[in-house]
């Protein structure tokens, strides 16, 4: 019987999962400013993957300044035949000049739908508006990543900043000021650690609906 198994083991042997290419398609929060470059979220990430014994390879496709305009402009171009999943964090910097959620929300459903062609996982990292543009503002700027999220079936992480607070809070409150950088808005290399271990397992997940 020992003999018979090996033979079938010659016959067919046991075959390993493909290493999963992913894209982290984003604005400057993404590709790391004002860090050393293996100190950004991207290689922070991929050493945070490597270490849960993740087959991964990360692709750094953050573009500093970016807003999900931008981001629709190149997601075609940036999800070739070689990728397998996409995180998608886009939104930081339509906040910051206060643009339309609508078109937010139509720009990163056209991502979506560029994903969705390429036949992409997609994980879906959210963003929290601020109050000061109005209540509005702020509650149609939230609503649209859930949202999308439920209607293209992605994996969903309600927001970036979530490991940098202890029970899970969206915000940037003065005494988490310790993990950013002078701007107040972009992590330091400890925030981004932090900030990986809310986001991690998320991305754990995306492999293995990739791999199903």
């Amino acid at each position: 019987m020992r003999k018979a198994i090996i033979g079938i083991f010659t016959i067919f042997p046991l075959v390993a999962q493909a290493e999963v290419v992913i894209v982290a398609l984003g604005d400057s929060l993404t590709q790391g400013y004002g860090l050393p470059a293996e100190e950004g979220f991207v290689p922070q990430l991929q050493e945070w993957l490597a270490a849960q014994g993740a087959d991964a390879r990360l692709i750094n496709a953050g573009v500093s300044g970016d807003t999900t305009a931008g981001g629709l402009a190149r997601a075609s171009w940036t999800l070739t035949s070689e990728v397998d999943a996409m995180i998608l964090t886009l939104g930081g910097n339509d906040l910051l000049r206060g643009l339309d959620p609508v078109q937010a929300r139509a720009n990163i459903e056209g991502i979506l739908k560029v994903a969705k062609v390429a036949e992409v996982e997609v994980l879906l990292i959210g963003l929290q508006a601020p109050g000061n543009f109005g209540a509005d503002y702020k509650t149609a700027f939230d609503a649209l990543y859930p949202e999308l999220a439920a209607e293209y079936g992605t994996i969903y992480l309600p927001n970036f900043f979530a490991g940098l607070s202890e029970d899970g809070a969206a915000s940037n409150p003065a005494g988490l000021r310790r993990w950013f950088q002078l701007d107040g808005i972009h992590p330091n290399a400890a925030g981004v650690a932090r900030i990986i271990e809310g986001v991690g397992p998320s991305v754990l997940t995306l492999i293995e609906t990739t791999q199903d």
